[in-house]
Parts: C-alpha cells; structure tokens; sequence
C-alpha cells in the first residue's frame, strides 16, 4: 500500500525540501514502505519543540503510522539519497539503502533539518539489503545520540521510534522498527566521491555550492572557495574527533560515508564509550585489524579529508598539478590544528585555562600512566575532582600519585575545579547499562530501563543529579566488548 498524505496539518510540518531540486543523480524520489502495525515506542518531545512541532493534536494511532512512513508528513518530497564511500579503505558505491529523507523541517528560528526515517524499506540502493532496521539498532542510536547531544557533541538526533509490527532476520528474527533521524544534513565526504567517481564536475559544483549555502555561508567567494569549503569542514571535524576523545567515545565506521560536512557524529551502529583506557581499544565487531580504533580517529578523519579533497580537485584549480599542490598544502596544517586542539581539550580536562610550556609533558604523562595502568577514563578524572563514587585502587598507584603532586602545583591558586567540571563528564552511557536496557526492550517488551537511562544522560556534567548507581563501573573482564552493524 502507498503512503498516503495527512489531510491536515496539525503538526506545523515547515518543509523547503530544497535538495530534492538538485540534479537527478543526487537523489532518487521514493516514499516509504508501508508497514504492517506501526506502534510508537518513544517520542522525543523536547527535540519537537526545538523543530516547531507539535503533536498534541495527533492520536497516537496516527502518530505511529507518521513515524512508520505508511502516512506522510504535509509537504513532503521523499528521496533517497546517493553517496559513494571508503568502508574500511575500500571504495564503493552506496547511496541510502534503507533510508528516506522525508523533507527538511525548517523552525521557527529559521535553522533547517533533515527529517529521515531509517529502516524504512528498500530504494534502488540498497544493493540486496532488506532496507528494514531491528528494534535494538534503532533504540540504540536513540540513546547514544541523545548522551551525544547532551555531552554537548555535535550531532544527529532522534525524533521517534516505532515497532512495525514486522520482523527482521538477521541471524535470528528480531522486531522491525524505524528511527526518525534529525540531521542539519546528511551530506557526506562520500556524496562528493560519488560525483566524483561518475566525473560528474557539474553536479559537484552544484553540491558544493549547496553545501556553503546550507552550512558555510561565512566563507569568502573572493579566494578560492573549493579550498575554503575544505578548510572549513577540516575546522569542523577536527573539533568533532577532539570532543569524542575527551568522552572516551569510539565511532567504529568511520567511513567516508559517515563523515559528515556538517561536523555532526552519524551513524551509532558499531559504537561505545571506553570504560578502562587503552588507546587501542575497538568496539566494532567487524574492525578486526583496529582501523578504527580511539586512538586512531584522529589520522583516520585525516584520511577521510584527503579523500574530499580528492573529490574536489577539478574545483580547486584547472591545472591539476596546481590543484594537487594548493590540496596538499592545506591538508599539510590538519597535524599542527589537530595537535593545538587536542592540547587545549586536555588542559581543560585537567583544569588548565593559560598555556604553559611544560603542559604537554605533564599531559604526557597522565595518557601514558593510563595506557600502562588501564584505569576507568571518565573516573581517572573524576578523581582528580575529588568525586570519590569509584574507589578503584589504581588510583593509589605510586606514579600515579607523583604525577598528581606535580598537577597540583601547575594547578594552584587556580579555579581549575569550574574548569574541569564543565569538560569531564561524571556519567557517559556504560555500555552494560546500555545493553541492559536494549535486552530488557527486546526480549521483555519494556522500556523501564531505557527510559531511566535516556533521563540519566541529559545530567552528564551535575553528578549531584545523578543516582550513583548510573557511575558504578563494570566489573573486568577478560571477554572484550562488541558491538554490530544493524545491518
């Protein structure tokens, strides 16, 4: 059955729908599959509200079926995306094989979102996938996102969830569901490969134009603008990468399909928070050789900027030997940005506002203490803050203690406690609390847990906002953590 439209608009839908006017070959124009009993499972009112919705009108019946794609939101034009993209340092072409942008929601402030449902059938991409979503994938992405947003990370977010009444085979059978993505876009590194890969330098005009207007309107046309854009997403995901670092926060894929122009973490498949330190560590099932490990993010989105820049050589200068040389040297200055920002992020870590030479000794220092001793990374500072919940005897650790002494004098006479507690959080997502709350929704049909873990997260800073039993850590174990492509 096709979607069918709202007869009215109850809910202040606001749609420009401006990239679904972009040329054939960006996009493919198709609605939703209809499902067989959309039943809504969570709805993010607060987010709403920030979009100018308002669902208070609609009943929950309806609402299902809005979420779920059988019914249309008003002023809709429903596509596809394609995109091409490195997945672990192999080039292929992707495009959204199961997912719809729906139409992009302009608020009240004038600021524009994509409005996406993700698992919500096939599309002339989907290259053999069933173009559905299980329940936990989606609920997930949910969760994360939202302890993301929080976190204050730049981020796509999630506006609803809905069962379809349907099932999903993966290994097992598991419940269909559907999340409803927000996204200032989903313009990729790898929508520009795609145009790349057909040599299709007209249509690369036509994003790259589309991209300054929809997130860089500050740069200067009267210098070379393909290398302004460049520079301007570097800035972007230089700051992002940084900000995952200082929460411990591992992607997983961090593909160029889901390297984002907009700065904005996409995609919560493969990901998790680091509980004991180890710069290795990778979470994703399917990283076997630690592509994408912590502390590789940082040369990775490096090598994803390559690959834009790539992309974008015809634009940047006629002569392609000049536009290799004007690309690498910008690509040059990705090591020393990087270097400063990851600097300054750790000195606010530790308390530090000024710069002194001997801060990156003593920065150092503490990282290598915590590969050597794997303590937990959110508490090792959450020590240092004096919040005493983890009583982990590591941090009696000798070395540990001198280098404490050492940080107490650089510290000194300083309000480095105001500091710290706006940069450390107290409370990340654990990922055996996560796991948790997904079973209990999964295999028991209930959301007590994952609903008082979603409240939890929007405290992450205010740890007397927080019942102690959301800090406690998991007990060690030998039996590494993983997690899977909800494909």
């Amino acid at each position: 059955m096709e979607p069918i439209k709202t007869v009215k608009n109850y809910i202040k839908w606001n749609f420009d729908n401006s990239y679904s006017k972009l040329p054939k070959a960006f996009k493919e124009i198709i609605k939703p599959v209809s499902v067989l009993k959309p039943e809504l499972v969570i709805l993010n009112e607060n987010l709403a509200k920030e979009l100018g919705l308002d669902f208070s009108k609609i009943e929950k019946n309806e609402l299902s079926a809005l979420f779920a794609g059988n019914i249309l939101p008003e002023g809709t034009s429903s596509i596809a995306q394609a995109y091409a993209g490195h997945q672990f340092g192999q080039f292929t072409i992707l495009g959204d094989g199961r997912a719809h942008i729906v139409g992009e929601q302009v608020t009240p402030d004038g600021e524009i979102f994509d409005i996406q449902y993700k698992g919500s059938g096939r599309t002339p991409y989907s290259r053999g996938g069933d173009g559905k979503a299980a329940l936990g994938p989606m609920l997930r992405e949910y969760l994360i996102s939202e302890a993301m947003y929080h976190l204050g990370i730049p981020t796509t977010r999630s506006l609803a969830v809905v069962e379809t009444g349907e099932k999903v085979y993966r290994e097992v059978p598991l419940k269909g569901s559907i999340l409803t993505r927000v996204a200032s876009s989903h313009i990729r590194i790898g929508t520009f490969q795609f145009l790349a890969a057909h040599k299709d330098y007209d249509g690369m005009q036509a994003l790259l134009d589309f991209s300054i207007k929809r997130h860089f309107r500050n740069i200067n046309f009267s210098k070379n603008v393909a290398i302004e854009f460049i520079q301007s997403v570097m800035q972007k995901q230089i700051k992002l990468i940084v900000d995952w670092m200082r929460v411990g926060f591992i992607h997983g894929v961090m593909n160029t399909d889901n390297s984002t122009i907009s700065g904005e973490t996409i995609d919560y498949g493969p990901c998790a928070f680091m509980d004991s330190y180890d710069a290795k560590t990778v979470f994703s099932s399917i990283d076997t050789q630690g592509r994408y490990s912590f502390a590789n993010q940082p040369s990775i989105i490096h090598w994803n900027l390559v690959r834009l820049a790539e992309s974008l050589l015809p634009l940047i200068d006629k002569n392609e030997k000049k536009s290799i040389e004007i690309a690498q040297n910008t690509l040059n200055e990705f090591s020393s940005l990087f270097k400063n920002e990851w600097l300054q992020m750790m000195r606010k870590k530790i308390g530090i506002e000024d710069r002194s030479e001997e801060d990156e000794e003593l920065i150092s220092n503490l990282v290598n203490w915590m590969q050597n001793k794997s303590p937990d990374f959110t508490n090792t500072f959450c020590n240092l803050m004096n919040y005493n919940h983890a009583n982990d005897e590591v941090f009696g650790d000798n070395d540990f203690g001198t280098w404490k002494k050492n940080w107490q004098e650089r510290v000194k006479n300083k309000e480095y406690l105001k500091t710290m507690i706006n940069t450390n959080p107290v409370l990340i997502p654990r990922n055996y609390l996560v796991e948790e709350a997904l079973n209990e929704a999964e295999t028991k049909g209930k959301l007590n847990k994952f609903n008082d873990l979603n409240k939890a997260i929007s405290s992450p800073y205010h740890i007397e906002k927080v019942n102690i039993k959301y800090l406690i850590t998991p007990s060690k174990t030998n039996i590494p953590y993983k997690t899977f492509c909800g494909t």
